[in-house]
């Protein structure tokens, strides 16, 4: 499930341009405090992994940055994307930011004008999404002299489909307590994309935007327009909607 929130900045809003933790924050003080707590604390969890199950866009709309004080404005209607496969997480958020009527980004505040939720239903083997917040899709890669560091892939790259595929198989097992169905997942990307940097609590995480196609068992496309693509999802990346290719 996807909701669109409309938000109307009083004038405009001005925030870091670094800005994912800000709404990921938003994001939990907005839900049901039980359940803020049981996401937070422990997840869904599929052998030593754990998965918070939602994602959410960048805010688009019109905007100015100012590169000096690492600021970005925004001016006249924001638009938010949340997406989660939980319907139990779909209510909460949406109930939340309704009753509440405001949304608290850092030190500035937007009214809550609307919200539209979508169900974005996969009905078959083959689809094309847009990205609305960076995917990131990383392995592990250890140095010779020690230690070891990430190293942060884009569709077509060796092993991008592989580790695509693994991560919503366990999105999968940890929602559902079962194994996912055969079949394999893959990626071409449709047109030109880009790698973006977001810095997230001072950590550069490096994430792909484009559109692209999909293929596989319909039950892990499903989850990868609700659930998000690739990692980090609830820090805002990964997520995406469907598109008329």
């Amino acid at each position: 499930m996807h909701i669109c929130f409309s938000l109307r900045p009083e004038g405009s809003m001005e925030i870091p341009l670094q800005y994912n933790h800000i709404v990921q924050a938003a994001v939990y003080s907005s839900i049901d405090a039980d359940l803020a707590a049981f996401l937070h604390d422990q997840g869904y969890q599929s052998g030593n992994r754990r998965f918070k199950l939602f994602a959410f866009s960048r805010l688009m709309g019109r905007f100015q940055i100012d590169k000096e004080k690492g600021t970005i404005r925004f001016f006249d209607e924001v638009r938010l994307v949340i997406s989660s496969p939980v319907d139990q997480f779909c209510q909460s958020i949406a109930n939340g930011m309704l009753t509440k009527g405001r949304l608290r980004l850092g030190t500035a505040e937007a009214e809550v004008e609307k919200l539209v939720v979508r169900q974005l239903k996969v009905g078959e083997e083959r689809i094309a999404v847009r990205t609305l917040s960076p995917a990131v899709i990383r392995k592990t890669l250890y140095k010779p002299e020690g230690g070891r560091y990430s190293c942060y892939m884009q569709p077509g790259e060796p092993d991008y489909d592989t580790l695509l595929e693994s991560n919503l198989r366990k999105k999968y097992e940890a929602l559902y307590g079962q194994a996912a169905p055969e079949g394999n997942v893959k990626v071409r990307r449709l047109g030109r994309g880009d790698m973006r940097l977001v810095n997230y609590k001072n950590t550069v995480i490096k994430g792909y935007t484009g559109v692209m196609e999909l293929s596989g068992p319909t039950e892990l496309l499903q989850m990868a327009v609700d659930a998000g693509l690739g990692s980090k999802n609830s820090q805002g990346f990964g997520c995406v909607e469907v598109v008329e290719r």
